[in-house]
Order: structure tokens, then sequence, then C-alpha cells
């Protein structure tokens, strides 16, 4: 019966032959749950229906001529090295606005460090004639001291409403006049380039999916 033993070199292969096949089942279990409770990227489909409209190839418009709520010239190269995610609007709108604002800044809260430190939201005026740097600046504070507002000459902010696909149009009401226009949200690349838009209602739970799947599919 002792010819029969396993030497200690041969107990030691055997051990070592058994803990490389437990390894190789744990890596492979491993790897089956991970793909299991791994995110699961969204079709295309799937983000439309999420109001998210991602073009296959980011659209280049051209450069315009602006001006930040600090007097600062604002040009597409402001629009580079980070997502910008831009709402037309204007400070006297009663609803729309304020509730798509406050929505965009839920939005970015609830967004990764990183993600929300790469993501600058900017509000256009389409109401120049009221909308004064001052005037922005007070407004856009209100919902985020980061957030920056816009304005500039009215046919620089058409021209540029234009490129990214924005209607809107100067309306009567009373005395006064209000303005009305596109509600999408529009989102441009780090290379300054249009990459999609977001459909209104705005949501932050919706966009707080379909905005870093976005960003993500980018490279």
């Amino acid at each position: 019966m002792s010819g029969l033993e396993n030497t200690p070199a041969q107990q030691r292969g055997i051990r070592n032959t058994v803990l490389i096949l437990v390894a190789i089942v744990v890596a492979v279990m491993a790897l089956a749950v991970y793909k299991v409770l791994r995110p699961q990227a969204m079709s295309i489909e799937q983000l439309q229906t999420h109001q998210g409209f991602l073009f296959e190839t980011p659209r280049r418009f051209n450069d315009f001529s602006l001006i930040d709520h600090q007097n600062r010239p604002f040009t597409r190269q402001q629009l580079q090295e980070k997502w910008s995610l831009i709402y037309f609007g204007f400070t006297h709108c009663p609803d729309i606005c304020p509730t798509a604002l406050t929505e965009i800044k839920r939005t970015l809260d609830n967004l990764p460090q990183a993600m929300r430190d790469n993501t600058r939201v900017v509000l256009v005026t389409l109401d120049p004639a009221r909308d004064t740097p001052a005037i922005l600046q007070q407004y856009v504070n209100a919902f985020d001291p980061a957030f920056i507002g816009v304005t500039g000459e009215f046919l620089d902010i058409r021209r540029f409403a234009n490129e990214v696909n924005v209607a809107f149009a100067k309306t009567p009401l009373g005395d006064d006049y209000t303005i009305d226009h596109s509600t999408h949200l529009v989102l441009i690349n780090p290379k300054g380039d249009y990459h999609a838009f977001f459909r209104p209602p705005f949501n932050s739970d919706t966009l707080g999916i379909t905005l870093p799947e976005i960003m993500a599919r980018w490279n």
C-alpha cells in the first residue's frame, strides 16, 4: 500500500492544481455576475424614449459673438473643453424656463463629481432687449452660481439659435410681450460641436440617465 501513497511533491502538485481550478471557477463566476450587474448601454431607441436624441455625427456650427453675464466675450471657443448644456430662454419667462433650469440643476447635483465638474450650463437669452448682463447674472445665480447667462445683439442670438434648431418669436401680451420659443435642451461636446438634444418635459431622473449615457458614448 505504501507504494500507492503520493509523495509530498505529488501532494503539493495536487493541491496547486485544485487551487488553480478553484481560482478559475471563481473568476468565471465573478465575470458572469459582473455581466449581469453592470449597467447596460441604452439603445438609440431607448435614449429617444427617455427624451435623448443623439446625432450619428456631431454637427459643427459657425462661430458667434456674444457676451456672458460678466460682460466677457462668449464665442464658440467658450463651448470647448467641457460638455455644455445650453437652454434658450429669457428671464421674464413665467414657468417653463425656471422649471427647466431647476431640473437641470437637480440633474447636475446627482451626477458623479467628475462628470459634474466637466459640465457647464448656459442660458442664452432670447430677449436681449430686457436681459442685460446684470439681470442675467442675478437670474442664473438664483439657480446655481456656476450657471452662465449669455446675451448679445439680437441678430447674433438669432443666428446662433438657428444653428442649433431653436426657433423663437416675439408675441404681444397686452401692453407687454413674451417670447414663444423652442424648449429643447442642447448638448455641445467638448470639441464645441452640436452633439445631442433633449426634448421636454425635463425631469432630473430621466435626464440623469440619458445625459451620462450620451457622454459615455463619446470618445
